[in-house]
């Protein structure tokens, strides 16, 4: 195979990589909380697939990494009590199985013992690290700004929001959660405010991915007309060679 094809294949597991992303982008257009990914590619030298005249060493492309987009998502009311959506930096803390968890999304819910969880039913944690239990007796939960929680005249805890110093440390762990791949330790957010009843959107943009979609779609399929376009010049090359005597 010749070196032209080569190249061209590393950068269409490349594009594949990219569309990938792109799509699970837009796919979670709507979902609370979601931040856009990009794809970090770089180019790598290496020898020659066999010798001949020309640049040495060839380059090709490869898959060096994932950025996320941290920059917040508009926030839009929802008037539910157990709605919350961080006003500044900062995630919710969630005690799941594997370990601590963090999270935008905020659309939150009672579980049958009154413990404050997500959708899946994993814990929400107080600024202390325990688990939050409310007795919906008690009255109307009241969430102010700082994250403290009252019923009536009765203060019952103080969601956890927490920050990091080095956002990259932190690698997506699934249902829409991260998780911390560092030693860093996440420090309390006494600038994040909390409010109550809202939600926090995704930050994809459609127009942007949908456009950004269309160019990587594109940039395929002229690459694979171009490999097919190689394969076919070197095909008649041995034909021609094949009949000089």
């Amino acid at each position: 195979m010749d070196n032209a094809l080569y190249i061209g294949l590393s950068r269409q597991m490349t594009l594949q990589r990219h569309l990938d992303i792109v799509a699970n982008n837009i796919a979670n257009a709507d979902t609370s909380g979601f931040k856009t990914e990009e794809p970090i590619f770089r180019t790598e030298p290496k020898s020659p697939a066999r010798t001949a005249d020309g640049p040495k060493p060839i380059k090709f492309v490869i898959d060096a990494g994932l950025a996320r987009d941290f920059s917040q998502g508009a926030l839009r009311a929802t008037n539910s009590t157990l709605d919350l959506a961080i006003d500044g930096a900062g995630f919710f803390r969630i005690q799941t199985p594997g370990g601590e968890r963090y999270t935008r999304d905020g659309h939150f819910r009672l579980d049958e013992t009154g413990r404050i969880v997500t959708q899946s039913g994993q814990a929400v944690l107080d600024a202390g690290g325990a688990e939050v239990i409310i007795d919906p007796k008690k009255g109307a939960l009241e969430i102010a700004r700082d994250g403290s929680m009252s019923q009536g005249i009765e203060q019952v805890g103080r969601l956890g929001v927490v920050v990091f110093d080095t956002l990259s440390d932190l690698e997506k762990s699934g249902d829409n959660q991260f998780r911390n791949t560092s030693n860093q330790q996440p420090q309390p957010a006494p600038a994040s405010l909390l409010r109550q009843g809202m939600l926090e959107a995704s930050n994809v943009n459609p127009v942007l991915q949908v456009t950004d979609m269309m160019n990587v779609t594109r940039a395929y399929e002229s690459l694979a007309r171009m490999m097919e376009s190689t394969q076919e010049l070197s095909r008649r090359t041995v034909e021609r060679l094949g009949r000089v005597e």
